[in-house]
């Protein structure tokens, strides 16, 4: 038996409970892990709350994310005692998730824990690290280099964001953070490497189809107005790493920066990237956060606090990483 949190939906309704489960009830896989760490990212939070359509089954155990040991696989690649990652491929949302004391998955969705990399640094990192990790990437393969300008990085105060600000300012570059909550997150910032910090506010205002040139790079993790208010600031030949939709999915914006300024617009996905680049990313994450991140930009909680965590998060009202015990 072992403990997990369970989604049910009853009436469009979505429940959660913490339950006791035998392993024979978990899905089909190769691997049989026992979890040791999971963590809560926005996509969970709506999944937990029903504030968005994330599962697409019932019961669900959430989390898109976990880190523990190979307990049993029928996988050569994988054996018994092995630390290995997960992040993606539509756990917790398809297949039961990280939120259980185990978990049974595909081989192909895993990756060897790297060796510099405690279990709970992993899910310190988790989704979110990665995503900033392959966002930093896409930047740096666009040209985009610390003697090129700032830097801008949207929803600063999130997961994806915070760790995004942390890489970027650990490889050199000058990096302003835009957050919703300046005068309570301005510090914590700039104790990650943020160079300043901006208001969210600032970028209310609609759009023009160009506006004066202001960032050689940008990680935006909204969407919506607030990434085409990026695109028209962006420096001529610049380049925006997007991968959030937190503000809206639509992009209210001309194709007057890309055609008028070069600027880039690069879309990065970390739910379904192919091995080698999560393997890259993974080392070169592990090579480039600072211990201090470890410390600054993450808390932990329990599986019990999880549904508390979950509203407060889709609510904007976490920073950093939120890692889960199991």
């Amino acid at each position: 038996m072992f403990k997990a949190l369970v989604l049910d939906q009853a009436d469009k309704i979505t429940t959660s409970s913490i339950q006791e489960l035998d392993v024979t009830q978990l899905p089909e896989g190769d691997v049989l892990i026992d979890v040791d760490y999971s963590s809560l990212n926005y996509k969970d939070g709506l999944a937990i709350t029903g504030k968005g359509k994330i599962c697409r089954q019932f019961p669900m155990v959430p989390g898109i994310d976990l880190v523990g040991t190979v307990a049993e696989s029928t996988d050569a690649r994988y054996t018994a005692g092995q630390k290995v990652v997960l992040t993606g491929w539509g756990v917790g949302e398809g297949h039961w998730g990280g939120m259980a004391q185990k978990a049974r998955l595909k081989a192909d969705w895993l990756v060897p824990l790297p060796e510099k990399l405690a279990a709970d640094q992993a899910m310190k990192i988790g989704t979110a690290g990665l995503t900033a990790m392959l966002c930093v990437q896409a930047l740096q393969d666009a040209g985009i280099t610390p003697e090129k300008g700032e830097v801008l990085v949207t929803g600063a105060s999130g997961g994806v964001g915070s760790v995004a600000v942390t890489l970027l300012a650990q490889l050199g570059f000058t990096v302003v953070a835009v957050t919703g909550r300046a005068s309570e997150n301005s510090e914590w910032l700039k104790a990650l490497g943020a160079n300043r910090v901006i208001e969210r506010s600032e970028f209310d205002e609609p759009a023009r189809p160009l506006e004066k040139q202001l960032w050689a790079g940008a990680v935006d993790t909204v969407g919506s107005k607030m990434l085409a208010k990026v695109l028209a600031q962006m420096d001529y030949d610049g380049a925006v790493a997007a991968c959030g939709l937190a503000g809206g999915f639509d992009l209210p914006t001309t194709v007057m920066p890309f055609i008028l300024r070069g600027v880039k617009l690069l879309g990065v996905d970390s739910v379904y990237a192919p091995y080698e680049r999560r393997q890259q990313a993974w080392s070169r994450i592990s090579d480039l956060l600072p211990s201090s991140y470890f410390q600054e930009g993450c808390r932990e909680i329990t599986l019990e606090e999880v549904p508390e965590a979950a509203e407060a998060i889709t609510n904007g009202q976490i920073k950093g990483r939120v890692v889960i015990k199991l």
